[in-house]
């Protein structure tokens, strides 16, 4: 009983802690501070903090060729994913953006349809159309319906690439640890960001105290904390009640967006939001009766 209760509160905090990104990002926008130098100390942060780790639990970091490819592409889906959230900020507001993000379950049962023929119940159906009426009513703009295509398009690219993360990861079957995982996708990440930066002739002085702080808590809390903490909890709790629980980050990015940052709290907000989570709860439901009948 204890475990179940640890693993619950720890995939509340995992999810808590990711829906934190926009206190750090949206100042750094504001700042007009380079995205691309912001993502590569995150990244590289959240790598290191994790090296430490690995370091301290005597885990030796050695991998093979097809690892390195691997962990590779896992990290370059990673960051297109961040680059293009970051970029959906411009169009949508951050608990919009963080919202139909969110919806990268339901790509994720679409990929595993159209690519390995695995079967829709009508379960899945019902929650594809929900989740896919939720993010038309979040890109509705004022009474009228002008959809911001460019801001939709966009953040559907960043949950289109953390849904291919999660199907390489699934399907590669990597004989690594989650951390090592953690570790190495966190490292190719910050690698594709410092060649973005260094191909862009920026500078990656850190102008102040402040600001590395900022990056150092940005890292830790919504990279490292939300990445051990949803390991942990998978362990205690599985991964179908995880996923459920990963409900809670949009909503959490939706308060700080309007508490922190006077998003407004709009009915179509509410709606659409409502209808992604019930769609992606119900994604997640099918998926695990699917398990039980394989």
């Amino acid at each position: 009983m204890q475990i179940k209760l640890r693993g619950y509160l720890l995939g509340i905090l995992s999810s808590i802690s990711y829906g934190l990104i926009p206190i750090f990002i949206l100042p750094i926008k504001q700042a007009r501070f380079s995205m691309d130098i912001t993502l590569f100390y995150r990244f590289f942060f959240s790598a290191l903090m994790v090296g430490i780790y690995l370091i301290y639990s005597k885990q030796n970091f050695r991998i093979n060729k097809k690892e390195a490819l691997i962990l590779a592409i896992l990290g370059i889906c990673y960051a297109l994913s961040s680059e293009f959230l970051f970029i959906g900020y411009d169009f949508l507001t951050p608990g919009i953006a963080s919202t139909v993000l969110f919806i990268y379950p339901v790509i994720v049962a679409l990929i595993m349809f159209f690519f390995y023929k695995e079967k829709l119940n009508r379960l899945s159906v019902v929650s594809l159309f929900l989740a896919f009426a939720g993010v038309i009513v979040l890109c509705l703009k004022g009474n009228g319906f002008e959809i911001n295509f460019a801001g939709l398009g966009i953040v559907m690219l960043s949950s289109l690439f953390y849904a291919l993360y999660m199907v390489i990861v699934n399907k590669s079957k990597l004989k690594v640890s989650g951390f090592k995982l953690t570790f190495y996708s966190m490292l190719f990440t910050s690698l594709f960001f410092m060649s973005k930066s260094v191909i862009g002739q920026q500078s990656f002085a850190i102008p102040s105290m402040t600001i590395l702080v900022n990056f150092l808590i940005f890292a830790f809390l919504t990279t490292v904390i939300s990445s051990l903490c949803l390991v942990y909890a998978i362990k205690s709790i599985g991964s179908t009640p995880v996923a459920i629980l990963g409900a809670l980050e949009p909503v959490v990015a939706v308060m700080v967006s309007v508490f922190m940052f006077n998003e407004k709290f709009t009915t179509n907000l509410l709606i659409g939001i409502t209808l992604i989570l019930l769609g992606v709860t119900l994604n997640v439901i099918s998926d695990r009766k699917n398990t039980a009948h394989a």
